[in-house]
């Protein structure tokens, strides 16, 4: 791990679910280089961004392929916004799932459009790799990792002797509190159900079209592979924490190997939270929609310094935090 000042910042990017409709238009309406962030992407994309983002229809935007450059475009739009009005001394940058894209386009790794065009291909290609019905997610609160990984290896082992491969695993290491489940539905379906059992004080099924982070997004992941592999990365101008296995990377080799792999293994969230705290880090700012990032890092690391940034207002809070 590399080492950072006591006191340093990260910049941290929300992955799928944090859209809404009607995202980024404040920063839209007042701010130039929002509108031409929207208009790149548009256009890399030949879809309409800004309608989508701001009008919806909500069950077009929440589709995967759509929501995942959507967030994205918002993400890098509060980014680019921030940095033109303020010198922010980043010291590390990690993203959530599709947020490391963002990420990396933070860490001046990868190009905007390159990750635009990434993200829309990784949405399509989860959509399409099951079908609907066959598999999902859900989240389980208040139980252990441990707990969580010995619950699907009894629900894995109950279709076994039936005779079915059922797959059921954790996805998303979240926080102490909740960790995401994802596979064949009746797998989940059985996990939810057991999970009461286990002591869970919630077990919420995911409104999500795929089960993200897990074996059966394997097609999606040997799709992606070579559109990855064909993109010019830069050198990073800052490390960045991948999801894969929560350590410090500050080198583009690798990358595009961590990302297919980010697509069937679990998010180590919590842990890459820890590492950056480890590292010093002691304020987050989380860049882009909705405030998800910023209470999960509240829970990880208590006492730890959170600002979200997707309007006018939270970006006059973090001006003033770093004037």
């Amino acid at each position: 791990m590399e080492s950072v000042d006591q006191g340093a910042l990260a910049l941290v990017f929300p992955g799928q679910g944090s859209q809404y409709v009607g995202m980024g238009r404040d920063l839209f309406a007042n701010f130039k280089v929002a509108e031409e962030t929207f208009e790149e992407a548009s256009d890399a994309l030949h879809i309409d961004l800004r309608r989508l983002c701001l009008d919806g229809p909500e069950d077009d935007l929440t589709r995967t392929v759509n929501a995942q450059p959507a967030i994205l475009t918002v993400s890098i739009a509060v980014l680019r916004i921030l940095r033109q009005e303020a010198e922010i001394p980043v010291k590390v940058v990690a993203g959530h799932s599709l947020g490391e894209y963002s990420a990396l386009v933070a860490a001046g790794s990868l190009s905007f459009i390159d990750a635009v065009k990434a993200v829309w291909r990784r949405g399509e290609l989860m959509q399409s790799a099951v079908p609907p019905e066959e598999g999902g997610m859900a989240a389980l609160l208040g139980l252990c990792a441990a707990e969580v990984e010995r619950l699907c290896l009894e629900v894995v082992a109950e279709f076994a002797v039936k005779g079915e491969k059922i797959i059921v695993a954790p996805a998303n290491y979240n926080s102490a509190e909740q960790i995401v489940i994802s596979g064949h539905t009746r797998g989940v379906e059985r996990a939810s159900e057991l999970a009461r059992e286990f002591g869970a004080r919630h077990a919420i099924r995911l409104a999500v079209s795929a089960p993200f982070h897990s074996e059966l997004m394997k097609p999606a992941a040997e799709g992606l592979a070579p559109f990855l592999e064909g993109i010019r990365w830069s050198s990073l101008q800052c490390p960045y924490i991948a999801n894969v296995d929560a350590k410090w990377h500050g080198r583009r080799e690798g990358i595009a190997g961590r990302l297919v792999a980010q697509m069937t293994a679990s998010v180590l969230w919590e842990e890459s939270v820890k590492s950056m705290a480890a590292g010093g880090v002691t304020k987050f700012y989380e860049i882009g929609p909705k405030r998800v990032l910023s209470r999960l890092i509240e829970q990880i690391v208590p006492g730890a310094k959170t600002r979200s940034v997707e309007d006018r207002q939270s970006l006059k809070e973090v001006l003033a935090d770093v004037a």
